[in-house]
């Protein structure tokens, strides 16, 4: 066999062991891809009660947003329904994208977690943190100073309760866009939870 054909021969060989290779990484790599989450996973699960959860921040913000002339209080407010509502848009799409509901009914929020905590009642509060219709109506009649220190007390709580929930995602979710989503909710609430108390504290309260 002269030269030429010996390197014909080797070309061969070179490009059927690259082939091989190539397809056993592939494999590898699908064995390794994230599986679309079921209905009952904690990626579902999170998106869909943190949607809810996020719903309301949005609606205090532009309760408050009417209450009251302070700036700094109507600047946060503003941010906080900005970010909240993108990141609940961003949620209800990971669901759409995944073929879920974006209502599981007769499930108890937060089961996902582990936990199944019914805080329902008959005032609303449907998860831990959340409003309750009282304290939404209340947060409606109040105004300047009053509506202010209400809403930071209200969003306060409402940041706690959702930090614990995110972090159960942080935990729980598969590694993906969603558990970074969770873990930037937590970073941004606690920053936000430091300067409503800073804010609280100007008000003497």
């Amino acid at each position: 066999m002269n030269r030429t054909q010996w390197a014909s021969v080797t070309a061969v060989v070179l490009a059927l062991l690259f082939a091989g290779g190539a397809l056993t990484v592939a494999s590898a790599d699908r064995d390794r891809a994230p599986r679309t989450p079921t209905a009952e996973s904690a990626d579902a699960g999170f998106a869909r009660d943190m949607s809810v959860h996020h719903q309301q921040a949005v609606e205090m913000s532009f309760i408050v947003r009417d209450r009251t002339k302070d700036e700094e209080v109507r600047r946060l407010a503003y941010d906080i329904a900005n970010t909240q509502a993108n990141q609940r848009g961003m949620m209800l799409g990971y669901l759409d994208m995944w073929g879920l509901p974006k209502v599981q009914s007769g499930v108890v929020p937060m089961t996902w977690m582990g936990m199944g905590v019914d805080v329902g009642g008959e005032d609303g509060e449907l998860m831990p943190g959340m409003a309750t219709r009282a304290d939404l109506d209340k947060l409606r009649k109040a105004s300047g100073r009053e509506a202010e220190v209400l809403y930071l007390k209200l969003m306060t709580a409402h940041h706690k309760g959702g930090i614990h929930m995110a972090q159960g995602c942080v935990e729980l979710c598969v590694p993906g866009v969603e558990r970074d989503l969770a873990q930037g909710m937590v970073d941004g609430q606690e920053s936000e939870i430091k300067l409503m108390a800073d804010m609280l504290k100007a008000r003497g309260a």
